[in-house]
C-alpha cells in the first residue's frame, strides 16, 4: 500500500508518514521539532493523494509557508510533488515529499487519525497539477486565471491583450493591478521560478531585461515628470521571475494595503542592478533573511519619510508630492 513520507531535509527528525486521503496537521511541536514562535502549532494541514503523487499543502498559519519560492497564504492550499521544497514558515524548515510502499501496512499514527473536513486540491505549484480550481487571491486582488493565482502570469504573459512588447527573450505585459500609474512586468520566455533560480548564466538576460525596462521609461509619455524604480520582490508572491516597472506617484487604486505598499518601498525591492551585481560576483542572489518582515513596517511616506497611519491618509499624502 504506497504511504508518502514528508522528509525534513535538515534531518531534524525522523520522516512522517502521510497516509493516502487523511489530513494531518502540522507546526510548530514535538513532531517537527519546531520550536520558533512565529510558526503556528497548526501552520499546514497536508492530505497526501499517494495514487496521484501529491500532497495538498493548506496554509493554516498566519506567517508565510511556502513551497518553492511561492507563498501559499492563509487559507489558500496548493500541491507540492517529489522534487519540490516545503517551507514551513519564513523560508525556513525545509520538507521534502517522498512516495514509497509502506510494506509494514502499520496503522496510522494518532496524527494522521486526527482527520479532517476532506478539501479538494487547488492547484500545483509546478506546471502538471491534479484539476484546477479558483483560490483565494491576495486582499483587494481577483483571481488571475483557473488555476491557483500565483500561476497567473504564465497565462498573461501569452495572451496578446496584455502584451505591449515582447522580442524573442522576453515579454512586457501591463500589471493587472497597478500600484501606480505606470506599472510594467518584465518576463523572459525562459522558465524561471524566482530569484532564488537565478545563476551566473542568467547575467546576460537580466541585462537584456533592465534595457528593456529603461525603454519602457523613456517611451513613456510622463517620463518626464514621474521617476521610475526597476526590481524584483524578494519573496514573490507570484511564480515566474519578473521585474517590475513602477512610476513613484502610487497614485492607484489597487494600492489597497500596508503589504502593497512595503513590497514596493522598502528593501523587499530589490534593484535591478543589486541582483544582476549578485549574480555576477555571487553567482546566485541571496534574500536576506527576514525579508518578510519588511511587509509589516509602519506606513511610511517613501518621499518625505513622514509616517502615516492608514491607506486612506497615506494616499492623501501622496498627493502633496504628485507632480502639477
Amino acid at each position: 500500500m504506497p504511504v508518502c513520507l514528508l522528509v525534513s531535509e535538515d534531518n531534524s527528525h525522523k520522516p512522517i508518514e502521510l497516509h493516502h486521503q487523511q489530513s494531518v496537521t502540522l507546526g510548530r511541536g514535538p513532531d517537527t521539532k519546531i520550536k520558533d514562535k512565529k510558526c503556528s502549532r497548526e501552520q499546514v494541514e497536508l492530505r497526501a493523494d499517494c495514487n496521484r503523487g501529491f500532497v495538498t499543502v493548506k496554509q493554516l498559519g498566519v506567517n508565510p509557508t511556502l513551497v518553492d519560492d511561492v507563498v501559499v497564504g492563509k487559507g489558500n492550499q496548493v500541491s507540492i510533488k517529489p522534487g519540490q521544497r516545503l517551507y514551513m514558515v519564513n523560508q525556513q524548515y525545509p520538507y521534502s515529499v517522498k512516495f514509497t510502499e509502506d510494506t509494514s501496512r502499520s496503522k496510522p499514527s494518532k496524527r494522521a487519525q486526527q482527520i479532517q473536513s476532506p478539501t479538494k486540491t487547488t492547484a500545483d505549484v509546478s506546471d502538471s497539477p491534479p484539476p484546477p480550481k479558483k483560490t483565494t487571491p491576495p486582499a483587494g486582488e481577483k483571481s488571475e486565471s483557473a488555476g491557483h493565482w500565483s500561476q497567473g502570469l504564465k497565462a498573461s504573459m501569452q495572451d496578446p491583450k496584455m502584451q505591449v512588447y515582447k522580442d524573442d527573450s522576453v515579454v512586457v505585459i501591463k500589471d493587472k493591478y497597478p500600484k501606480a500609474r505606470y506599472h510594467w512586468l518584465v518576463l523572459p520566455w525562459q522558465s524561471i521560478s524566482s530569484l532564488k533560480a537565478l545563476r551566473s548564466e542568467h547575467v546576460e538576460l537580466l541585462k537584456h531585461m533592465q534595457r528593456v525596462a529603461d525603454q519602457m521609461v523613456e517611451q513613456c509619455p510622463d517620463a518626464h515628470k514621474l521617476s521610475f524604480r526597476l526590481g524584483y520582490h524578494a519573496i514573490p508572491s507570484m511564480s515566474h521571475v519578473h521585474l517590475h516597472v513602477i512610476s513613484q506617484d502610487f497614485d492607484s487604486p489597487c494600492l489597497k494595503n500596508k503589504k502593497h505598499w512595503n513590497s514596493f518601498t522598502t528593501d523587499y525591492f530589490v534593484e535591478s542592478q543589486d541582483v544582476i551585481s549578485m549574480l555576477e560576483h555571487d553567482g546566485k542572489v541571496q534574500v536576506k533573511e527576514g525579508a518578510g518582515e519588511l511587509l509589516k513596517l509602519p506606513l511610511r511616506c517613501h518621499v518625505c519619510g513622514k509616517e502615516q497611519t492608514t491607506i486612506p491618509k497615506l494616499k492623501d499624502h501622496l498627493k502633496t508630492h504628485l507632480p502639477s
